[in-house]
């Protein structure tokens, strides 16, 4: 029983190895790019669009919403990212009806692949909407001894975003091999089904995650505008003399 595809050697000259993460992962992004490629060749305005239009809108709208309500108000700019992220393990985790076929997603250097575009990616969206000073100073924020902690935060969710993904997909895969070792095959065929629906979790999860820390990356930290008057002012003002 393989623990993770990269025990799937295919090919290998030396210490380079063409195993099954990368294989898997290099022909999953092939089928994103060419479905891509076929479902937005014909793209209308009209009234009447096709069946495959209508399933990427629905997509879209859907992602769209999703970011939004998380809180970024402009879920245009990071729907690409995001949604990518969203669609490479959704995809991942569907196909595992293919004979032969195992997710990268249960290996951890593809998980911790994923979570390192996250690490990358926050502070870019950070600093592109609050310019690099405003990023930084959120690391010292509300006092600088907050730093080095602070810093900790942002490698300490990285790590739990790869191995969170890893574990639970990896967990799907080797209790469907056991069973399948150990029971017939009716009771795997449902735990298979169960599979897909937990990888379609977990690529919601890791999605809507890479959302929060990107929110609060770019949330606007200024303080709030004083108040044009005071109280005190409004009282000293009523009780000057009108003249007439």
């Amino acid at each position: 029983m393989r623990l993770s595809p990269d025990e799937m050697i295919f090919w290998q000259y030396g210490v380079i190895r063409l195993n099954g993460t990368i294989l898997f992962t290099w022909g999953l992004m092939l089928m994103l790019a060419v479905g891509a490629k076929l479902v937005t060749r014909k793209l209308s305005t009209d009234l009447k669009r096709s069946r495959w239009q209508n399933l990427l809108e629905i997509v879209v709208t859907g992602i769209e919403k999703q970011i939004e309500d998380v809180g970024l108000s402009h879920p245009e700019k990071y729907i690409g990212f995001l949604g990518t992220l969203f669609l490479f393990v959704a995809t991942a985790s569907l196909c595992t009806v293919i004979p032969g076929y195992e997710p990268p997603t249960g290996s951890l250097s593809t998980t911790v692949a994923l979570a390192l575009c996250v690490l990358v990616a926050v502070p870019l969206f950070g600093i592109e909407e609050q310019g690099l000073t405003g990023y930084l100073r959120s690391y010292v924020e509300p006092t600088v001894i907050m730093l080095p902690f602070n810093i900790i935060s942002e490698l300490s969710r990285t790590l739990a975003l790869a191995v969170r993904l890893f574990g639970n997909m990896m967990s799907g895969t080797m209790i469907l091999a056991i069973l399948l070792t150990i029971t017939p095959f009716i009771f795997p065929i449902a735990m298979s089904t169960l599979g897909l629906l937990t990888g379609m979790v977990q690529s919601y999860i890791f999605s809507i995650l890479a959302a929060v820390y990107i929110a609060a990356a770019t949330r606007d930290h200024k303080s709030k505008p004083e108040p044009d008057a005071t109280p005190e002012s409004t009282n000293n003002d009523s009780k000057r003399p009108t003249h007439g």
